[in-house]
Protein backbone atom coordinates (compact mmCIF):
# COMPACT_ATOMS: atom_id res chain seq x y z
CA UNK A 1 0.00 0.00 0.00
CA UNK A 2 1.15 3.73 -0.73
CA UNK A 3 1.04 6.07 1.85
CA UNK A 4 2.52 10.11 2.25
CA UNK A 5 3.62 9.42 5.92
CA UNK A 6 4.66 12.69 6.70
CA UNK A 7 3.00 16.05 5.59
CA UNK A 8 3.62 18.76 7.86
CA UNK A 9 4.85 22.93 7.57
CA UNK A 10 6.05 24.11 10.69
CA UNK A 11 7.81 27.08 12.48
CA UNK A 12 10.95 25.04 13.92
CA UNK A 13 14.33 23.57 12.54
CA UNK A 14 13.49 20.75 9.91
CA UNK A 15 15.11 17.67 9.97
CA UNK A 16 16.08 15.24 7.24
CA UNK A 17 16.45 12.26 9.36
CA UNK A 18 13.17 12.59 10.16
CA UNK A 19 12.01 12.68 6.70
CA UNK A 20 14.15 10.19 5.82
CA UNK A 21 12.63 7.94 8.73
CA UNK A 22 9.48 8.21 7.80
CA UNK A 23 9.82 7.06 3.95
CA UNK A 24 11.82 4.15 5.27
CA UNK A 25 10.06 0.82 4.24
CA UNK A 26 11.47 -2.66 3.80
CA UNK A 27 9.79 -2.57 0.02
CA UNK A 28 11.98 0.28 -0.94
CA UNK A 29 15.17 -0.29 -3.06
CA UNK A 30 15.73 3.31 -3.41
CA UNK A 31 14.85 6.35 -1.77
CA UNK A 32 15.30 10.32 -2.74
CA UNK A 33 15.60 13.15 -0.92
CA UNK A 34 15.50 16.70 -1.72
CA UNK A 35 16.65 19.60 0.94
CA UNK A 36 16.04 23.36 0.11
CA UNK A 37 18.19 25.63 2.28
CA UNK A 38 18.22 29.24 2.21
CA UNK A 39 21.26 31.08 -0.40
CA UNK A 40 22.84 34.32 0.39
CA UNK A 41 21.80 35.52 -3.12
CA UNK A 42 19.24 35.76 -5.72
CA UNK A 43 19.09 37.48 -8.74
CA UNK A 44 22.85 38.30 -8.32
CA UNK A 45 21.79 40.37 -4.69
CA UNK A 46 23.06 39.77 -1.45
CA UNK A 47 19.96 38.25 0.98
CA UNK A 48 20.03 39.16 4.14
CA UNK A 49 16.90 37.32 5.60
CA UNK A 50 14.00 35.65 4.71
CA UNK A 51 10.55 34.56 6.17
CA UNK A 52 8.17 31.84 5.06
CA UNK A 53 4.28 32.14 5.67
CA UNK A 54 1.60 30.12 4.62
CA UNK A 55 -2.24 30.07 4.02
CA UNK A 56 -4.18 28.49 6.77
CA UNK A 57 -5.32 25.85 4.36
CA UNK A 58 -1.80 25.18 3.49
CA UNK A 59 -1.11 21.26 5.16
CA UNK A 60 -4.66 20.13 3.54
CA UNK A 61 -2.80 21.29 -0.21
CA UNK A 62 0.09 20.04 0.83
CA UNK A 63 -1.24 16.25 1.16
CA UNK A 64 -3.44 16.85 -1.51
CA UNK A 65 -0.91 17.99 -4.28
CA UNK A 66 1.00 14.75 -2.38
CA UNK A 67 -1.56 12.31 -3.65
CA UNK A 68 -1.86 13.60 -6.68
CA UNK A 69 2.24 12.91 -7.13
CA UNK A 70 2.01 9.71 -5.74
CA UNK A 71 -1.09 8.65 -7.76
CA UNK A 72 0.45 9.85 -10.78
CA UNK A 73 4.09 8.54 -10.67
CA UNK A 74 3.35 4.55 -9.13
CA UNK A 75 3.55 2.68 -11.93
CA UNK A 76 2.04 -1.16 -11.89
CA UNK A 77 4.52 -3.33 -10.44
CA UNK A 78 6.86 -0.34 -9.50
CA UNK A 79 5.03 1.09 -6.69
CA UNK A 80 6.26 4.53 -4.94
CA UNK A 81 5.83 3.40 -1.79
CA UNK A 82 6.41 6.02 0.96
CA UNK A 83 6.09 9.87 0.85
CA UNK A 84 7.13 12.71 3.17
CA UNK A 85 7.38 16.68 2.82
CA UNK A 86 7.65 19.38 5.39
CA UNK A 87 8.21 23.23 4.61
CA UNK A 88 9.11 25.59 7.35
CA UNK A 89 7.46 29.08 8.14
CA UNK A 90 8.70 31.93 10.12
CA UNK A 91 12.13 33.72 10.11
CA UNK A 92 15.19 31.97 8.53
CA UNK A 93 18.82 32.07 8.21
CA UNK A 94 20.86 31.97 6.14
CA UNK A 95 21.84 28.23 5.28
CA UNK A 96 18.81 26.94 7.61
CA UNK A 97 16.67 24.14 5.62
CA UNK A 98 13.15 25.71 4.06
CA UNK A 99 11.90 22.42 2.85
CA UNK A 100 12.97 18.63 2.68
CA UNK A 101 10.62 16.25 1.00
CA UNK A 102 11.22 12.56 0.07
CA UNK A 103 10.26 9.87 -2.24
CA UNK A 104 11.04 5.62 -1.09
CA UNK A 105 9.80 3.36 -4.03
CA UNK A 106 10.86 -0.18 -5.15
CA UNK A 107 13.41 1.50 -7.60
CA UNK A 108 14.81 3.91 -8.13
CA UNK A 109 14.01 6.08 -11.20
CA UNK A 110 10.50 5.98 -9.82
CA UNK A 111 11.98 7.52 -6.43
CA UNK A 112 13.82 10.15 -8.39
CA UNK A 113 10.87 11.55 -10.56
CA UNK A 114 8.30 11.29 -7.58
CA UNK A 115 10.83 13.26 -5.23
CA UNK A 116 11.91 15.87 -8.21
CA UNK A 117 7.70 16.05 -9.10
CA UNK A 118 7.14 16.51 -5.45
CA UNK A 119 8.95 19.32 -4.75
CA UNK A 120 8.25 21.24 -8.23
CA UNK A 121 4.61 20.76 -7.44
CA UNK A 122 4.69 21.57 -3.58
CA UNK A 123 6.45 25.05 -5.03
CA UNK A 124 3.81 25.61 -7.98
CA UNK A 125 0.42 24.87 -5.74
CA UNK A 126 0.58 24.84 -2.61
CA UNK A 127 -0.16 28.52 -0.57
CA UNK A 128 3.82 29.29 0.66
CA UNK A 129 4.82 32.83 0.02
CA UNK A 130 9.25 33.69 0.72
CA UNK A 131 9.75 37.19 1.63
CA UNK A 132 13.46 38.10 0.61
CA UNK A 133 14.94 40.99 2.37
CA UNK A 134 18.08 41.59 0.90
CA UNK A 135 21.43 43.56 2.21
CA UNK A 136 20.71 46.41 -0.06
CA UNK A 137 17.75 46.99 2.49
CA UNK A 138 15.23 46.36 -0.41
CA UNK A 139 12.88 43.52 -0.13
CA UNK A 140 10.21 41.16 -2.10
CA UNK A 141 7.84 38.64 -2.04
CA UNK A 142 8.00 35.70 -4.06
CA UNK A 143 5.41 32.98 -4.50
CA UNK A 144 2.14 35.47 -3.93
CA UNK A 145 -0.75 34.68 -5.93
Amino acid sequence: MEEITLAAVRDTPLSVDEVLNAVSDPRAGGTAVFVGTVRDHDHGRDVARLAYSAHPSVEERLRSVMEKVLTDTTAPGRPVVRMAAVHRVGDLEIGDAAVVVAAAAAHREEAFAACRRLIDDLKAQVPIWKHQSFEDGDDEWVGTP
